[in-house]
C-alpha cells in the first residue's frame, strides 16, 4: 500500500447501559463491556496493519462527566494505541459541558501533555509526523450554538440567527483548507469534523444524542484541497460524495456500537484509509457489533400463542443477540402466553438478553395508542397506530419501510 495508513473511527459513547445486567467481575454494564470491545478491535487492527495514524471524529463518552471506571478503561486503549501512532482525540458534542471554561472528557490527555495524543478542541490545523512522513490535520470540534453566537449581537430573527451560524461554520471550514494548503505542500490533508452535514441520512441517533444541529452544506467539505474528510456525530456509516471526481471522500464511519434498535441492521465498524495527495482509498472495516434483533409475531389466529412465538424466534439467528419481542393478541388470548417458558426458549436459541417483551392487546374497543407514550419514537407509535387499526405484521412491516423512507429523506 502506498501513501499513509489512517484509522478513522467515531462515537464510541462508552457510558450506554441499555439493555444489559452487570459483569459479575467488574461491576461494569454488559452493554459498556460490548463499546469496549468494539475499541479493542481496533487497537488490535491498527497493531496488525502498520498504522500511521488514528483520527477520532468525537463522543468517546455518554456524558461529558464519565465514571472514572469508564475513563480509566478508555484511556488503557488510547495509550494502546498511542504506543502505535499517533492518535487525534476530536470533541464531539457529547465530550463538552455546559459551561464553557469547563474540561471536557478527553481534557485530561492534553492537561497531562501525553506523548502522541492530540487533543482537538479547536478550529486549528496541525502538522503531524507519521512514520511514513508529514500529514496535515484540520479539526473541526462540534460547533456549539451559544459559543458561536458570542459576537452575534443584533440578530433577532431566527432566520437570522441560523444564518450566521452557518455562516460562521462555513467561513472557519474555508479558513482551515486555506491554512491546509500553505501548510502541506506536497504532503496529505485530512479534515477531521463533528457535526452533521446536509443531506445525511441519520438514524435514531436523531432524537436521542444529537440535539438541535446546525448543518454544514456538502460543498464546503468537498473541497480538493483535502484528501479526506473524516467525520462523526452521525451514527450511520456513509460516503458522501461517492462516485463523484476531483473531490476528496467525506465519510462518516458510523458509529463502532449499536446504540439501540433504532440501529438494528446497520452495519458497524471504522474505515482504514490510505492517504495519498489526490489519490486517497478507504475500506469500510466492520466490527463484531452486537446484533440486536426483534421478533414480531402476529398470534390472533394462532391457537397456541406461546408456540407461535417459539416458532417465529426460531426463523432468526438469535446467537449473542439482544431480542426485543412484539406480540399481537387478541383479547382472549391475552392469559395463554407464557412469559417465563418464551425467555427460556430465547436462552436456549442463544440469546444475550431480552430487552423488551412487548404485547399487544386487540381489545373490542381498540385503545388506540396506549396510556404509555412517553418516549416513545415516531416509528413506534406509527407501530401502535397500526396495530390498533388491526394491520397484520407483515402489513405493518410494509407500511412502515414507507414511513421510513420519508423520515430519512422527506424530499
Amino acid at each position: 500500500m502506498s501513501g499513509l495508513r489512517v484509522i478513522h473511527f467515531a462515537d464510541l459513547h462508552v457510558g450506554i447501559e441499555n439493555y444489559g445486567g452487570v459483569h459479575p467481575e467488574t461491576g461494569v454494564s454488559l452493554r459498556v463491556v460490548d463499546f469496549l470491545a468494539r475499541l479493542d478491535e481496533i487497537v488490535a487492527f491498527a497493531a496488525d496493519h502498520e498504522t500511521d495514524l488514528v483520527v477520532f471524529a468525537g463522543d468517546a463518552f455518554q456524558h461529558a462527566r464519565p465514571d472514572p471506571t469508564l475513563q480509566r478503561a478508555f484511556a488503557r486503549r488510547i495509550l494502546q494505541l498511542a504506543d502505535l501512532a499517533p492518535v487525534i482525540l476530536l470533541v464531539g458534542n457529547h465530550d463538552i459541558q455546559a459551561n464553557a471554561a469547563k474540561a471536557s472528557s478527553v481534557d485530561i490527555y492534553q492537561t497531562l501533555n501525553v506523548p502522541n495524543v492530540l487533543v482537538a478542541e479547536a478550529y486549528a490545523v496541525h502538522p503531524v509526523q507519521t512514520a511514513r512522513g508529514l500529514v496535515v490535520v484540520g479539526t473541526a470540534p462540534y460547533p456549539i450554538r451559544a459559543r458561536l453566537l458570542e459576537s452575534g449581537a443584533g440578530l433577532k430573527s431566527m432566520r437570522e440567527i441560523n444564518q450566521y451560524l452557518q455562516q460562521t461554520v462555513t467561513d472557519a471550514l474555508d479558513k482551515l483548507a486555506q491554512e491546509a494548503d500553505q501548510l502541506a505542500g506536497d504532503a496529505p490533508r485530512l479534515l477531521l469534523g463533528h457535526f452533521t452535514v446536509s443531506g445525511s441520512k441519520v438514524g435514531s441517533e436523531r432524537t436521542r444524542l444529537l440535539g438541535t444541529d446546525e448543518s454544514i452544506s456538502l460543498g464546503v467539505l468537498a473541497d480538493p484541497r483535502w484528501d479526506y474528510v473524516a467525520l462523526g456525530h452521525i451514527h450511520r456509516f456513509q460516503d458522501l460524495t461517492a462516485g463523484r471526481e476531483g473531490v476528496p471522500p467525506v465519510v462518516y464511519s458510523g458509529s463502532l456500537e449499536r446504540v439501540d434498535f433504532g440501529e438494528e441492521g446497520q452495519e458497524k465498524g471504522f474505515c482504514y484509509v490510505t492517504l495519498a495527495r489526490g489519490a486517497t482509498r478507504y475500506e469500510f472495516i466492520e466490527v463484531n457489533a452486537r446484533p440486536l434483533v426483534t421478533v414480531e409475531v402476529d398470534c390472533r389466529t394462532a391457537d397456541n400463542p406461546t408456540a407461535e412465538v417459539i416458532a417465529r424466534a426460531k426463523k432468526h439467528d438469535l446467537a449473542n443477540a439482544i431480542v426485543r419481542l412484539r406480540i399481537v393478541l387478541n383479547d382472549a388470548q391475552r392469559h395463554q402466553l407464557d412469559e417465563r417458558d418464551i425467555r427460556a426458549k430465547l436462552k436456549g436459541l442463544g440469546a444475550h438478553h431480552v430487552a423488551a417483551f412487548e404485547t399487544h392487546v386487540e381489545r373490542a374497543d381498540r385503545v388506540r395508542l396506549g396510556s404509555k407514550t412517553d418516549g416513545l419514537t415516531h416509528e413506534e407509535l406509527l407501530r401502535r397506530f397500526f396495530v390498533s387499526n388491526g394491520k397484520s405484521a407483515d402489513e405493518i412491516e410494509a407500511l412502515l419501510a414507507v414511513a421510513r423512507a420519508f423520515m430519512e429523506d422527506p424530499e
